[in-house]
């Protein structure tokens, strides 16, 4: 999705410095101006251990917009933080959790992942990285965690910190287990993984989310259909499903399309488990704890930072590289990224010195998501923050924020 055009050329940076402390913000496009807040403040050296916020100190828009974009630099230290501020009260601004691959799973960079959304969803305003990931070779590019995209289930809780918004659009973080299980005829109570790799002890149902195909090899697979009068596709949080069989394979790789789900078993547990045959009956249970019935938008990411405005503690030693993470207050969420491993730019933080500038943006709960190379803050059609490795990373989801089109 083009959002700038070609003839609008780069106008340089914006650049103000007062007691040292130094704020820039590239400018690309005449529509910045307008857009982007750039505040400038003092920060001391004991910032971080006060209950007050230097940095950003109350949330600044033009025009009724409801966000902002601030870049804050410590250059003695040195830090290079990235924070868009978004007012909760615009109910015209939501989230959306972006796939590397569009519809499905990929490795794709925060831009390339906003060019592959929707064009229905609304006007991409920012977005952050998500996610860890997995690589496999037979599941590559599988969120670590949860991820549920515009009420679609993705991918499974895994006991990991998440982030989402419940139905009545309220912010929620914590850890979140799955209770995903398949009732077989006879009773038999089967826990199942949903779209990753297959092990050989292990159960997975699989959705067109993973592909066009399992990517398995032997073990045995039950193609489904949706009994009359079931829920079925899109997948959901908290739904029984009653499918059918409608056809067995013991060779792997079975494809799917969207209205297709495919039970995996491996080698092993295939073994143990009652043959089916075609036209049995089957319940999916896709219960979670907590119960996340009815939510459009989550993502996985951890630890979590604060809980009821207070910093979580970390044992051991705490190492500085690159942070992302999301944080709300009563009035306002924070989508913050830390530069790092730039000598000269940022060294990045621990996390308890992420959680600590968390706190001191106002956050009462914020959580940690994938960092390192991957940590990348995209604004209104430009990069703001400066990735580790020198070129931004791929990655396998997005958070990003939107403007809806039609809102209330």
């Amino acid at each position: 999705m083009a959002l700038l055009h070609e003839n609008e050329a780069n106008l340089g940076i914006l650049t103000r410095r007062r007691r040292g402390f130094v704020v820039l913000a590239p400018i690309r496009s005449l529509r910045w101006l307008g857009a982007i807040a750039v505040v400038v403040r003092s920060f001391s050296a004991t910032d971080l251990d006060t209950d007050e916020s230097p940095a950003i100190s109350s949330p600044t828009t033009r025009s009724g917009r409801g966000w902002s974009y601030n870049h804050v630099e410590k250059p003695e230290i040195p830090w290079s933080m990235h924070v868009v501020t978004v007012d909760r009260a615009r109910h015209d601004l939501g989230f959306f959790s972006a796939l590397g691959g569009g519809a499905a799973f990929g490795m794709a960079t925060v831009p390339d992942q906003i060019k592959k959304l929707p064009p229905d969803l609304g006007l991409p305003i920012a977005a952050i990285n998500g996610d860890y990931y997995h690589s496999q070779v037979t599941c590559p590019a599988d969120p670590q965690d949860l991820q549920i995209r515009q009420g679609e289930l993705v991918s499974g809780p895994e006991g990991h910190a998440c982030f989402w918004i419940t139905p009545d659009g309220l912010p929620q973080s914590t850890n979140v287990h799955s209770k995903f299980r398949v009732v077989l005829p006879d009773g038999t109570s089967l826990p199942f993984k949903l779209n990753e790799e297959r092990l050989p002890d292990s159960a997975v149902l699989y959705s067109s989310a993973v592909g066009n195909s399992t990517h398995t090899r032997e073990g045995v697979e039950w193609i489904l259909k949706v009994m009359p009068g079931s829920p079925w596709l899109p997948l959901r949080t908290g739904q029984t499903l009653i499918a059918r069989v409608r056809q067995m394979r013991t060779d792997g790789n079975s494809p799917i399309d969207f209205d297709t789900l495919v039970l995996s078993l491996g080698q092993r547990l295939a073994t143990r488990v009652p043959t089916l045959s075609v036209g049995a009956e089957l319940r999916i249970i896709t219960e979670t704890v907590p119960d996340l019935s009815g939510v459009q938008t989550a993502i996985g990411g951890g630890p979590t930072l604060i809980r009821d405005r207070k910093s979580m503690e970390w044992p051991g030693i705490q190492t500085r590289h690159p942070r992302t993470a999301i944080g709300w207050s009563a009035t306002h969420f924070y989508l913050v990224v830390v530069d790092g491993r730039q000598s000269k730019l940022s060294l990045g933080m621990t996390l308890p010195e992420l959680a600590e500038y968390m706190r001191t943006l106002g956050c009462d709960e914020a959580m940690n998501l994938d960092g390192g190379g991957s940590a990348s803050l995209w604004v209104y059609g430009n990069v703001m923050s400066s990735p580790s490795e020198g070129r931004e990373r791929p990655a396998a989801n997005s958070l990003v924020l939107l403007q809806r089109k039609n809102s209330p």
